[in-house]
Formats: structure tokens, C-alpha cells, sequence
């Protein structure tokens, strides 16, 4: 394994650096915060090149790879995740989140009606809480359904 956590380590590295890149076409404006919104970014990419290269330069001897029932629920999430990025735009946000977050819940817990009700509390919970707490201008359905 300490080949593939070097390989790892060197791709996270290479990945890190696109997100700088990528951060540096970041607009800002005149009357943006002093620290601007390339900070986080930044920072972001920092802590993953420290810790690639700690993979880099100490691999673990003995690390074990996932069974492949465990490498299905990880692709599922992964999945899932990307998915409700693609959905949250067109649909809102309360819909792909409590899809998504019901989703998840059902692989970590295993019983579909617990999944379905927190998956459900969680989208409508987190919109009010972003929207009508917070503030923030979240869609909540689609467009033409209302909120």
C-alpha cells in the first residue's frame, strides 16, 4: 500500500493545484471584503497539499482497501452527492435534499421509512433554517411552484 498512497498523495497534489488555478480566475471587486473570496479557496488547497504530502512522504505500510459491498456504498454516495449538485439548480432545494439526504440515511441506518422522514425533515428543516433564519435566497421547489 505505500505505492498507492504515494500515487494518491501525488494525484490530491495535482488536484489542489487545479484548485488554486482555478481560485485565481476568482472576480472580485473593489468593495469586496480585504481578505477577498479567494482566501478560503486557498486555504482549502493548502491544508490538501500538506496533507498529500504527508501521504506522500509516509505512507501507511499497512493499509487495507475496502471489501466490495463497502466500494458499492461508497460509489452510491458518491453518486448521490453528485446528482444533487446537478438537481439542486433546476428543482430547488428542499426536493434533492430530502432525496438526497433519505438516500444516505437509508445506507447508514437500513430502515427506508426512518430514511424517508429524515430525509424529508432535513430538506424542509435546513430550508428554513438557510432561508427564512439565515436569510440566504435558496429556492425551495422549482420554479413555478411557489417559494
Amino acid at each position: 500500500m505505500i505505492r498507492g498512497d504515494r500515487i494518491f498523495g501525488t494525484v490530491m497534489i495535482v488536484i489542489a493545484l487545479g484548485y488554486i488555478l482555478s481560485a485565481y480566475g476568482i472576480e472580485t471587486s473593489f468593495m469586496s471584503d480585504p481578505v477577498g473570496p479567494r482566501v478560503f479557496p486557498y486555504l482549502i488547497a493548502l491544508v490538501m497539499i500538506v496533507c498529500s504530502l504527508v501521504m506522500v512522504l509516509r505512507p501507511d505500510p499497512e493499509a487495507d482497501w475496502p471489501a466490495a459491498p463497502m466500494l458499492l456504498q461508497l460509489g452510491i454516495a458518491f453518486a448521490v452527492l453528485v446528482a444533487y449538485a446537478y438537481a439542486i439548480t433546476p428543482l430547488g432545494f428542499i426536493l434533492p435534499t430530502a432525496i438526497a439526504s433519505g438516500v444516505l440515511c437509508w445506507q447508514i441506518a437500513g430502515k427506508p421509512l426512518r430514511a424517508a422522514i429524515t430525509g424529508a425533515g432535513l430538506g424542509v428543516g435546513l430550508w428554513v433554517l438557510f432561508r427564512l433564519i439565515l436569510g440566504l435566497g435558496l429556492r425551495g421547489l422549482p420554479a413555478g411552484w411557489g417559494f
